[in-house]
């Protein structure tokens, strides 16, 4: 598998995980106020996700730059 094809994977990968965290803080914002203490782990979950996507999606358009 070249690094182009791995990291097409990796960027899958985490676009499901920071879909799902998004999900996760959607489903608990349609159930407030129960699970209000959990809200601020989930929010910074996705946060956290959506930024490892945007940096890996940025070192995937550099590698295929550089090809």
């Amino acid at each position: 598998m070249s690094d182009l094809e791995a990291m097409k994977a990796e960027v899958k990968k985490l676009s499901a995980r920071a879909m799902q965290a998004r999900m996760d803080l959607h489903d608990l914002s349609e159930e407030l106020p129960v699970g209000l203490e959990n809200v601020m782990a989930t929010a910074s979950r996705v946060c956290e996700s959506y930024a490892a996507l945007a940096a890996k999606k940025a070192e995937m358009k550099a590698l295929e730059s550089a090809s």
